[in-house]
């Protein structure tokens, strides 16, 4: 068979489970899987021995702000802290840039910031606002994997909120296009506008974004899904109340999907000191007993997937300086650490990394409709991250390659290194080497995307 190398390692993550195995890849696609012990006559092979091999990471919640907020974070810097993370494929949120991706124009001002300058590869999704269903269809046929809105402000003008009469408009195009519709879901009757007590402590916060914001906020969902059969996905669930809900909607056949992120999966609200603004997300990081509920919502299928939330500022918009939490802007930066952060604490309740891989691999990727990507089988694009799952180190932030280096896990010990990512079988990041190799995704008329180089 042709083959241009040969990628071998004990661990290797395959759909059916990890094992011994040797992944023949030819043009930067994998043309087949075979035994640990396969030989390709005068193929180069690349033993990575006991690392494991992970199909490479699918992360479809990042915010890259460019243009119009580079000084947040932007395309050179946001993929190549991906690509350090082992994501080798990411989906750009629409909104954060100056201007928003709510318009076919938008849309070329991403495509044009992103151009030349990603480590990985790249998609966008368009924005569901107020007023813009004129623009949707030519956005999906401008090549958007799917749509996200928020119930609640979202805190900068250029992407405003959407109520329920916004959705009744918009949610028939979507659902005649067959695009999914990603959602913030925290409906602003059960948010606090203003909170008694000390602003620099966390519960302060807390107390202003109540569980009861997301429980009725899916509620919503799940009747308006129920009617318009629109795929629907809520992203960053925190609560664990949302649960039972998202049970109830899988059992009754719904096209309906839900998220949670990293750091609902590692922090918890006691342990948040007073003016660590670096925490602050929204919704809120919560109790022990509720991550402890999330991890078995991800076991058991009611979650589907893990992703990033990736979303970075100034330190000054952090309000590192005085604390104050109500001030601060929401948003944890954490691309780079995502995988050894969920690695970490899935090893410690005994899941496997066959797990990991399904919801940080192969789920994201089926969400935005890009079959190429998330599982190391025949025909998918090579994308790998070589990944050692017995390392144990310290974040130092100060190495970290975001714009900026604020983040909660500065200083946490973790489980798990990402050695090498390699894209369509190119060496995108080690310790010593990064390389600009990513295309930008886009999308065909039958859902399978097409990859125009970046």
């Amino acid at each position: 068979m042709a083959a241009d190398v040969v990628f071998r390692s004990r661990r290797v993550v395959l759909p059916s489970g990890v094992a011994a195995a040797s992944v023949v890849v030819c043009d930067g696609v994998i043309t087949a899987v075979e035994s640990f012990d396969y030989v390709a006559t005068g193929v180069h092979c690349i033993d990575i021995g006991d690392s494991a091999l992970m199909p490479g990471l699918v992360d479809t919640h990042v915010h890259l702000n460019d243009p119009g907020r580079s000084e947040w974070e932007g395309f050179a810097s946001g993929t190549l802290a991906a690509a350090a993370g082992g994501i080798t494929t990411l989906v750009d949120m629409p909104l954060n840039s100056v201007p928003a991706t709510t318009t076919l124009a938008g849309l070329e001002a991403k495509r044009a910031a992103a151009h030349g300058n990603c480590t990985v590869d790249v998609g966008f999704w368009g924005g569901v606002v107020p007023g813009n269903t004129s623009e949707l269809e030519p956005l999906w046929d401008g090549g958007v994997l799917g749509f996200k809105c928020f119930l609640s402000p979202p805190g900068v003008e250029e992407f405003e909120h959407v109520d329920a009469p916004d959705l009744v408009r918009a949610l028939p195009i979507l659902a005649r296009l067959g695009a999914p519709l990603l959602v913030h879901a925290e409906l602003p009757s059960h948010l606090v506008l203003a909170a008694d007590g000390d602003p620099r402590c966390y519960a302060t916060y807390l107390a202003t974004r109540p569980d009861a914001a997301e429980v009725e906020a899916v509620r919503l969902l799940i009747d308006l899904c129920r009617e318009t059969r629109v795929r629907m996905h809520v992203v960053h669930v925190a609560s664990e109340h949302v649960l039972p809900l998202l049970r109830a909607a899988s059992a009754e056949g719904l096209p309906f999907t839900a998220e949670t992120c990293p750091h609902y999966l590692h922090f918890e609200c006691d342990g948040i000191a007073d003016g660590g603004t670096a925490y602050k997300c929204a919704p809120p990081i919560r109790s022990a007993s509720n991550r402890d509920a999330l991890w078995a919502g991800l076991i058991d299928g009611a979650l589907d997937l893990i992703a990033s939330d990736h979303s970075p500022s100034p330190p000054s918009l952090k309000c590192v300086d005085d604390g104050t939490f109500l001030n601060a802007w929401g948003g944890i930066a954490s691309l780079q650490l995502a995988l050894p952060v969920v690695w970490s604490d899935a090893r410690a309740r005994g899941v496997t990394l066959h797990q990991v891989a399904t919801w940080m691999c192969e789920a994201p990727a089926r969400l935005a409709g890009l079959p190429a990507k998330g599982v190391i089988a025949p025909g998918r694009d090579a994308d790998f991250v070589v990944f050692d799952p017995d390392a144990e180190w310290t974040v130092d932030a100060r190495r970290l390659h975001h714009r900026h280096k604020l983040t909660p896990y500065d200083g946490e010990s973790l489980t798990g290194a990402v050695r090498a990512t390699y894209l369509r079988g190119e060496i995108v990041h080690t310790d010593a080497v990064a390389s600009a190799h990513g295309r930008l995704l886009n999308r065909t008329e039958d859902g399978i995307p097409w990859n125009s180089h970046n």
